[in-house]
């Protein structure tokens, strides 16, 4: 007898693919002695304050469910976080919702604006679940390719070629996961007025916004005149304070959305953990200073910077945020996917291939978390340059 005719398999769910970047990661698990250089997980702890936090609620006994849109507490400090660093006004009671990561925030994002057939314009190369979540909501993922001579920077005109009546929300990453490239102001205002003179829905992804370097900054397109009513901004406690594993995140967003947002997180998980919940209040308080984070991070990124481009055969353009870099390994020969396998089983180094993140377009570039110490990124580097000395033999 046919399983699949005892128990029948969505196709919202099988539409779903593997994760690239999990594949190389499980095969990598596999393996002896490899520097793991896939997933965007800091090994940073997160400050002192805030991991005594969490311990103290845990031990105090603050470990059962809290309302559905998060603790009160935190979303006012949510609420003040945004007001004090992106000039807008939140209401934490209605325009707030904390959520079991970013990533839910997505999710529920996705899950409360999109009916089949919509369009969703995200920009490429681009973090992979915006397009499976698409997919599986049966609305229609377009995709609006940035170029690596232009330095990945999506322009307001390319998005624009893209537009359709269908167009219901388009996807912004800055700064963006996996090239580190940051949407200028200028491109934001143009993006700001194209919304509302052709009526499209924001979903702002700056869950890495806390990881800018060289005392630059970036503006979010929810701050611009009009926005704040047609946006949806996410982000979390994941990069900016180190706490993956919290799984804490936010979205702000119009009152009408984040009740329908609400009423699903109910259903799904009910709401985000209690104690993590108590860790963020602490994370977004006035005693916590994570810039050790993006200290580390930025002295990380120039060691890989410079590291790689020492390699000959191997190309990496300037890293203006997160702890991603896209390196042009077009010098080897290879196209990326054979590169990364042939890499982590010949020399124990895993990466990402560029196709994952957008398709064809970037068949010539590996994407490197570099979320490891320095001693061991070093030792990645090495290996990675005895690579390509093998491969030029």
């Amino acid at each position: 007898m046919n399983d699949r005719s005892i128990m029948r398999i969505a196709e919202r769910v099988e539409c779903v693919l593997p994760s690239p970047p999990r594949a190389v990661f499980d095969l990598a698990s596999t393996l002896d002695d490899v520097v793991d250089l896939t997933l965007g997980d800091p090994d940073l702890p997160p400050p002192e304050n805030v991991r005594a936090a969490a311990c103290r609620a845990i031990m105090e006994g603050k470990t059962r469910y809290s309302a559905n849109a998060g603790l009160k507490e935190l979303r006012r400090a949510i609420a003040a976080d945004a007001e004090k660093n992106l000039g807008i006004s939140v209401d934490p009671d209605s325009e707030v919702i904390v959520t079991v990561g970013a990533m839910e925030a997505s999710f529920l994002s996705l899950y409360t604006l999109l009916q089949p057939g919509d369009e969703v314009v995200i920009h490429a190369p681009f973090w992979i679940n915006y397009s499976q979540v698409v997919r599986s909501l049966g609305a229609t993922p377009v995709f609006v390719y940035t170029k690596p001579e232009e330095d990945f920077q999506l322009t307001a005109e390319a998005l624009e070629a893209v537009l359709t009546p269908k167009t219901h929300l388009v996807v912004l990453n800055s700064p963006n996961n996996p090239t580190g490239a940051i949407i200028p102001d200028g491109t934001l205002k143009k993006i700001a007025a194209l919304a509302q003179e052709r009526n499209f829905a924001v979903l702002s992804d700056e869950i890495y916004e806390s990881l800018i370097y060289d005392g630059k900054t970036s503006k979010s397109i929810i701050s611009f005149p009009g926005m704040k009513e047609r946006s949806i901004l996410i982000n979390g406690m994941s990069k900016r304070f180190a706490m993956t594993g919290y799984r804490l995140g936010w979205a702000i967003a119009p009152a009408p959305v984040i009740a329908q947002m609400t009423k699903m997180q109910e259903n799904i998980v009910a709401c985000a953990p209690l104690p993590a919940q108590y860790a963020g209040i602490e994370a977004l308080s006035d005693r916590t200073d994570p810039s050790f984070i993006r200290e580390e991070f930025q002295h990380r990124r120039d060691v890989l910077y410079n590291g790689i481009n020492a390699i000959p055969g191997l190309r990496c353009k300037p890293i203006p945020a997160t702890f991603y870099a896209m390196v042009d390994i077009s010098g080897s020969g290879l196209e990326a996917e054979d590169f990364v396998y042939r890499m982590l089983r010949e020399v124990r180094v895993a990466t990402v291939f560029g196709p994952a993140y957008g398709g064809e377009c970037y068949k010539d570039f590996i994407r490197i978390a570099f979320t490891m110490k320095e001693a061991r990124l070093k030792v990645a580097i090495e290996r990675i340059a005895d690579f390509m000395e093998k491969i030029r033999k």
